[in-house]
């Protein structure tokens, strides 16, 4: 103890105070007082960490420490979670491995070590994503053991709230990656907080310009909201008391990130979001079995002072979300005109909502609920799709997205049982949730006792039935009607199946013809006959004519015969004209080895023109917020930041993420759509044209205007130099009279 430096004194000591503090948290839940082991594991991974910092400058073991401190409060997890957070990068940066773990803390706690650490590198080729892998590791594990996820999204979000000390290029990738898969799965477990909390920290780093507007915004009309909270809630405090409840009622304010992603798909500014402020009233019930009764008794007794919304009564209470969530949902005209959203929730049910499955462990104490069986119902599908390999970690992530749904419909099959199914399932994806020889096999559905096409969406409450055919076959557009990630692993599997039947005929009847037609089977051949019949790629080639798509024939014959004989002409051209191609080559080689992931990249005018790709998925152009990508052939792309393709590759090909800035100086022009909708009258055209051209000086390329009832909507494609243009197009359009909305479209 005497040789430290005062620094490590004070280190010692704020370790100390944090390892305190957790165990003073886990003190006071109602678990099971295992103190010891706690204790124990702290001090392993102190000792493991001994004299390692974080980029913030801290000692390491803080952030393990942090992430035990979220598990214990934010989720409400017992000693076997704490341990397991508290020794979760041990392994992964130490030179201790799981079986030291196992040795020590027994085998429970080293499964869920394990399922934490990620796959060190080296093992997969190029082409796989050593993020998606590690997120299939996570997954496996948690099919077993759901622990490891909620520790994960602990984990993650303490990266999250320290993640102002990482560089740029990693700020975007772990920003991005968490807005695509942790914040989805913090909400399929119901941890609606922490999913808030995710979205809104993702938003933050990768819009930090309009994270900053909104919440000053939010800001500025507190005051307003306050007075509107009070005035809606006295009348219904006043009912409440005389029903003799034990309530509280709280004011929940729209989060940044859903505010920003409803003006993005709404095209609509700050100031036309009208939900932004929503009642909860949660209150503890007479006893358990009146719970029911008395949400709908506040129903009944809160419509009685404010009209309901005759569409929106969202009933989470006898049928709760697949997340387990519960919770009456009503909307009420105010006395200001505005609809406002009311929750009705009792204690059990609001701590199920901001806690997830953790809190369904706190209340059966004695054994199983039958709530758990939708949890088990997710993994199994999750295991299913992880049994399934998927040759692409792209498809493998969307896959597992598509299953994240929190919102679903119920449908009854014939005998009246009730399945739950997600959003927007069609017929196809029932067939597939009863059985897969069932989906294989179906030719079309019964909705309600009426005939329907596979591709029908189902609605809630739909009775369906399912009519197969022994002949029938799995298609290749099914692909496109399945939306559910079951459906759609099984539809790829059953047709690649087949599609390596076909392969192999097809090499059969391929070497017939050219043994036939005695031509040598070699690598161009093959080549030929793939560029003659478009085909991508040799397999696609070979199955095309095993399954009869492509019938060899003498078309075939010619382009074979006739270019065996050519192919010296070939060899002299290239022997000849290569050495300026070859200079070129090595200059832009040299070119392209500078690229340095840690710099912030300057978009100039010469590097667009030169060097980089704009994305064709999004267009950007100067002033959105971009970030580059560098592909396989080591070109860089430039995408907007909330671009979904740049979202999936922010999730599988992080370490290709490079931060940009824009450096331009309005001399590019770029194309962008503007899209504006009001009411008619005469001239109008005339004055929208005037506002561009003349004043703005900006040329239109297309316009196109459509009038229906005295409403029109018209689109408007121009060159604009950059994001500042496009704004002050929209505010100039927008002084035009009769225009009451105007708003820049990706198309």
């Amino acid at each position: 103890m005497d040789n430290l430096t005062p620094k490590e004194i004070a280190d010692e000591e704020m370790i100390n105070q944090a390892f305190h503090e957790l165990l003073n948290d886990y003190l006071s839940t109602k678990h099971r007082k295992k103190v010891e082991i706690i204790t124990k594991a702290f001090n392993f991974a102190n000792q493991a960490h001994k004299g390692i910092k974080r980029r913030s400058g801290e000692p390491y073991i803080m952030h393990p420490i942090a992430v035990a401190g979220i598990v214990c409060n934010e989720i409400g997890l017992g000693s076997t979670s704490i341990c397991a957070a508290l020794l979760h990068d041990v392994v992964e940066d130490t030179d201790y491995t799981v079986e030291d773990i196992e040795n020590i803390f027994g085998p429970k706690i080293a499964q869920i070590v394990d399922g934490l650490t990620k796959i060190s590198g080296g093992i997969f080729g190029d082409r796989a994503s050593a993020q998606a892998e590690n997120f299939k590791k996570l997954l496996l594990t948690m099919s077993n053991d759901i622990r490891v996820i909620l520790i994960k999204i602990a984990d993650r979000l303490h990266n999250m709230r320290t993640l102002g000390s990482m560089l740029p290029n990693k700020q975007y990738k772990i920003a991005g990656e968490t807005l695509y898969i942790y914040a989805p799965l913090a909400n399929r477990l119901g941890l609606y907080k922490i999913k808030t909390e995710l979205e809104n920290l993702s938003f933050k780093y990768e819009h930090p310009e309009e994270y900053a507007e909104i919440e000053e915004k939010l800001n500025a009309t507190a005051a307003e909201r306050d007075k509107v909270f009070k005035d809606f809630t006295a009348p219904i405090r006043t009912q409440l008391d005389k029903m003799g409840l034990k309530y509280r009622i709280l004011a929940r304010v729209k989060s940044i990130y859903s505010i920003w992603n409803k003006m993005q798909t709404k095209h609509v500014p700050f100031e036309e979001i009208y939900d932004l402020l929503a009642v909860r009233i949660i209150f503890e019930p007479r006893n358990v079995e009146e719970e029911l009764n008395d949400c709908f008794d506040i129903y009944v007794s809160i419509s009685k002072i404010y009209k309901p919304h005759p569409d929106r009564l969202r009933d989470w209470v006898s049928h709760p979300k697949a997340n387990g969530y519960q919770a009456l949902h009503v909307t009420l005209m105010g006395n200001n005109g505005q609809w406002i959203e009311v929750q009705i929730r009792s204690e059990r049910m609001n701590d199920v909502a901001e806690q997830g499955f953790a809190a369904h462990w706190k209340y059966k104490e004695g054994g199983g609920s039958e709530d758990e069986g939708e949890l088990e119902k997710w993994l199994k599908t999750i295991k299913e799709i992880l049994d399934d390999p998927q040759p692409d970690a792209i498809d493998f992530l969307d896959t597992i997205k598509l299953n994240l749904f929190a919102s679903e419909i119920f449908v009854f099959t014939p005998k009246g049982e009730l399945k739950t199914m997600p959003q927007n399932s069609t017929a196809l994806d029932f067939a597939f949730s009863l059985h897969t020889d069932i989906g294989s096999h179906c030719i079309g559905a019964k909705v309600n006792h009426k005939l329907v096409p596979l591709s029908h969406k189902l609605q809630s409450g739909d009775q369906v039935e399912i009519l197969t055919s022994k002949s029938q076959r799995v298609q290749p557009q099914w692909e496109v009607f399945a939306t559910t990630a079951r459906a759609r692993a099984k539809i790829a599997a059953i047709l690649r199946k087949e599609r390596k039947a076909n392969q192999k005929i097809g090499e059969e009847i391929l070497s017939e013809f050219l043994k036939k037609e005695e031509i040598r089977p070699e690598e161009t051949v093959i080549e030929k006959l793939r560029k003659l019949h478009n085909a991508k790629n040799e397999e696609e080639l070979l199955a095309a004519i095993g399954s009869k798509a492509i019938i060899l024939g003498e078309a075939d014959k010619n382009e074979l015969k006739e270019k065996q004989t050519s192919n010296w002409k070939k060899y002299l051209t290239f022997s000849f004209g290569n050495s300026k191609e070859k200079q070129q080559e090595e200059k832009e080689a040299q070119e392209k080895e500078k690229i340095n992931p840690k710099q912030i990249l300057k978009l100039t005018e010469e590097s667009l023109q030169k060097k980089y790709i704009m994305a064709e998925c999004c267009h950007p152009i100067p002033g959105d917020d971009v970030l580059g990508y560098v592909d396989e052939n080591d070109r860089i792309i430039i995408h907007k930041r909330q671009c979904p393709v740049a979202a999936k590759l922010k999730s599988s090909y992080g370490n290709r993420i490079l931060a940009t800035e824009w450096d331009t100086h309005k001399e590019l022009s770029f194309l962008v759509y503007i899209y504006i909708k009001g009411i008619d009258s005469m001239g109008l055209l005339n004055e929208v044209t005037q506002v561009i051209s003349r004043q703005l000086n900006v040329n239109i390329r297309k316009l196109t205007i459509e009038t229906e009832d005295g409403i029109f909507e018209g689109k408007i494609q121009l060159w604009v130099h950059d994001v500042e243009d496009v704004k002050t197009i929209c505010n100039n359009l927008k002084k035009i009279q009769n225009i009451k909305q105007v708003s820049r479209v990706e198309e």
